[in-house]
């Protein structure tokens, strides 16, 4: 593919070399280090002079510091003359985001969405999908859960919940009829898990069957594996937008969806001026 270069940074270099393999290329020259004092350097190593150019960082590990990392390969690449620089192109889990949003970048935004790999991988895993229920552990979550819902064909559940503070969950109260269901909890991201663990016990109480959990960003900090791995899940599920394959090793009920593929074509629309949008209005389900 001409004129085009795809940069890794270090937070995810394994998700960057699946984008350039899908794409035919090779992933482009470029040295990260640190100075004595721990301020971060990058030599763009080839001539970008031209080309269209794509970075891939993953928000995961040590987040500061992946922030300013991808903010200086930006800037490295626009004083090498790149004829464009699309270095945001962020996965969200399920509903669109307002356009509006696209005002926090000077440069080009295309959100991308993990719904269509979350509807293929609950068909093809989930054998009794169709007696399923989509569940959102909290309000805030009720676009995401009611738009696959929609798309399944099934019902929808959310949990209300209340907190004495970060992290720590006071009260849990289920809106919606699960029982004899199969029921998916449909979150954008776990951290800590608690608040999945609490929501999974509360679903087998109210009668669930079973109990999976589909989660875009799975970050895992703290005691995320331990808690998983003493939980009542058939499965958690996460994309690669972050490495996963430690968690996996950690915790066997941990499945992982590669998102490779959207990236890439996502790519590809976008170097040959095609619609992204499209992308997610004719996938077959």
């Amino acid at each position: 593919m001409p004129n085009i270069k795809v940069f890794s940074g270090t937070s995810h270099p394994d998700l960057a070399q699946r984008i350039v393999d899908r794409l035919g290329i090779d992933l482009g020259k470029v040295v990260t280090k640190k100075f004595s004092n721990l301020e971060t350097c990058v030599e763009i190593g080839e001539s970008v002079r031209g080309e269209d150019v794509y970075i891939v960082q993953s928000g995961s590990g040590e987040i500061n510091d992946n922030l300013m990392e991808l903010l200086i390969m930006i800037n490295a690449c626009k004083i090498a003359s790149a004829s464009r620089v699309t270095a945001v192109i962020p996965c969200f889990p399920y509903a669109r985001q307002d356009k509006k949003d696209k005002g926090f970048f000077d440069i080009p935004v295309d959100n991308l969405y993990a719904e269509p790999a979350v509807l293929k991988w609950i068909k093809e895993n989930i054998p009794e999908w169709k007696n399923s229920i989509i569940v959102s552990p909290d309000a805030g979550g009720a676009k995401r859960v009611t738009s696959i819902a929609d798309r399944l064909n099934v019902e929808f559940a959310l949990i209300h919940k209340e907190r004495k503070k970060a992290n720590e969950v006071a009260s849990m109260v289920l809106v919606g009829d699960v029982k004899d269901k199969i029921a998916i909890l449909v979150d954008d991201m776990a951290d800590t898990c608690g608040t999945i663990v609490h929501a999974a016990d509360r679903l087998v109480e109210a009668g669930a069957l079973k109990v999976y959990a589909i989660l875009t960003h799975g970050i895992f900090s703290g005691p995320a594996i331990s808690r998983i791995n003493n939980a009542c899940f058939e499965a958690v599920v996460v994309t690669n937008t972050i490495p996963q394959d430690g968690h996996m090793r950690d915790c066997p009920k941990i499945q992982c969806i590669d998102v490779s593929m959207m990236f890439a074509e996502a790519v590809r629309r976008t170097h040959n001026g095609e619609s992204v949008s499209y992308l997610f209005s004719n996938v077959p389900y």
